[in-house]
Parts: C-alpha cells; structure tokens; sequence
C-alpha cells in the first residue's frame, strides 16, 4: 500500500457517490473502530440529506501522518465537502491549510476541514465538544483548579474548553514537559497569566486539584491501562475521559469504584461530531438525537450499518 492506493481510495467513494451526495470523512490511523461514520451519515439522512461518510486509515495504506496534505488535496479535487481529521494529524495538517478559524488558530489543532471555494479551511470541534459535554454530564462540578494529562492535540482542545468554561487554574502534564510548557504558555497568553501552567510535581498537582482530565491515548483499546498511579485517584476528584472506544477505560472504571463522578468520552465524541456534521452540510443537528445513537451504537454487541437504528 501507498500514496497513490490512498489517493484511490478516496477518488472511490466520489466516483461511486450518487449526484448531489455530500463527501466527508476521517484522516487517522487505527480508525478502524469509529463510530464517525453512522453517527454522521444517520443523522444527515434524518435532516433529509445524502451524505457518505468514509474511513481513511493511514495504516491501512502504510502511509506517515505527512500524507495528510496530498490525501487532503486529492479529497479537494475529488469534490469532498470536508474530512475529519484525527490522531496523528491535527497538528501536521496545519501546514496544508489555507486557511484557520480563530478557534483552530488559538489552538494550532484542527479535527475538521472544510472546502469552500476551493480553499480549506480549519476548525476545531472538540473543544467545544468537550465543554458541552462537560457542562451537561458533570453540571455544577468545581473548576476552580484542573488538572489536564496530555498536552496533545486532544489535550489542547480539552484545556480551551476547560478555560473558555471559565476554569480558575489548569495544570499540565505531558510525557514530553516542552509541549506542556508551550501549550501552557500559549493559553496564558490568550486567557491570562497564571490560568495555565506546566506541571511538574503530579503528586501535587493532583490532590490539589478540583477534577481532572485525561487526554492521551492510554485507556484505548490498543493502549490499555491507566494514565497515572491509582492511588492518587479520590472520591472528590472528578474524572473526565476522552478516549470513547471503550467507554468504560480503566480510569473511568477506578474512578467510578472510588465513587468519584465521572465523564466518559462519549459526549465529547458526540458533540464534536454535531459540530463538524453542522459545518459539512450548513445545517443544525440534533444533538440529542445523536447521543441516543451513539448510546445504542456502544451497547450493542457490534458495531451495526447506519441505517440499523432508523
């Protein structure tokens, strides 16, 4: 597999989509397990839109997260509508862009692009993903100090969020402390100073915290376990997850045990998904109805086509 087999790939689904369907899909690797596709093409047809939702998986052509840009310009001249884009590439796609909403900008992340007037344009859905679901799955929870386990792509989003919701202090922590450090930096700058800071001391930074959340890959299924040490977990520490596929990660579950309140990552999945469907096709999705998918799509025994649950 090569290039040239992504390439076709995407030149596929256009060749085989029927006039007037809108082209979009996902840019990432190990995304075989996405549940991208039926909540997306599902909700379009209920909003009376044809639309097709494609899987293109970076290890599946044996490619590097580089090839984002030529897969994006073949999308482009193919007549996609837009790609979500994920894990490696939402920071590398930044390069092959015309264009960022202030949101992708700040964030210097980008999970959805868009083509209009042959140019593509960046955003970033899950941040505000992730504070709506924060806000609806964890109400009334204290946000005077958060600390934040990833400073990633996921974990930039989370962090925005967490500071646009109007969190005091967040603490940082990243296996690399120079991406903690920058990311931190750069949200003081935009929210101001003392908001955000690297961490150093995880001990600390953890039973003084209000919540925490954890935005790295650990916890998915091809990373299992749990993203810090058991013991610093505590009923009055709130937990909010990222990872979806499973939903029940070993930190939600030892959270959960300790009687701590937890959010998974299924409505951050859900709302970001709602905020890029909305900026594909120009229209409101509901939100809602998207969340009742997504809970029958994570409780059946496999994964079911997108017109199963109509």
């Amino acid at each position: 597999m090569t290039l040239s087999s992504a390439a076709e790939a995407i030149r596929g689904y256009a060749d085989r989509a029927t006039p007037g369907t809108v082209l979009t899909g996902l840019i990432g690797t190990g995304i075989g397990p996405s549940l991208s596709p039926p909540l997306h093409e599902t909700e379009a047809r209920r909003l009376g839109l044809e639309l097709v939702y494609a899987r293109f998986d970076l290890d599946d052509h044996d490619v590097p997260a580089t090839a984002v840009g030529p897969m994006l310009a073949e999308a482009r001249a193919a007549g996609y509508r837009g790609l979500n884009i994920t894990h490696p590439c939402k920071q590398v796609v930044l390069d092959h862009l015309d264009e960022l909403s202030a949101d992708a900008a700040a964030l210097a992340a980008v999970n959805t692009v868009v083509f209009e007037d042959g140019r593509a344009i960046g955003h970033n859905t899950d941040w505000s993903g992730f504070a709506r679901g924060l806000r609806t799955g964890l109400p009334g929870v204290e946000l005077d100090s958060v600390l934040v386990l990833g400073a990633g792509g996921a974990g930039a989003a989370v962090a925005y969020g967490l500071l646009t919701a109007g969190a005091g202090r967040l603490r940082i922590f990243d296996l690399d402390a120079g991406r903690a450090a920058e990311l931190a930096g750069a949200l003081a700058a935009r929210f101001g100073a003392g908001r955000a800071s690297a961490g150093t001391d995880l001990d600390a930074a953890v039973g003084a915290a209000d919540g925490l959340v954890h935005a790295t890959p650990t916890g998915m299924a091809a990373h299992p376990g749990l993203p810090l040490p058991a013991r610093l977990l505590r009923p009055d520490l709130w937990v909010a997850e990222v990872v979806y596929r499973p939903l029940e990660t070993e930190l939600v579950r030892t959270a959960r045990a300790l009687g701590a309140r937890v959010l998974d990552g299924g409505r951050m999945a859900v709302f970001q998904a709602a905020g890029a469907l909305g900026l594909f096709t120009g229209t409101e999705p509901d939100a809602a109805r998207m969340l009742d998918h997504f809970a029958r799509l994570t409780t059946s025994q496999e994964r079911q086509p997108a017109d199963a649950l109509d």
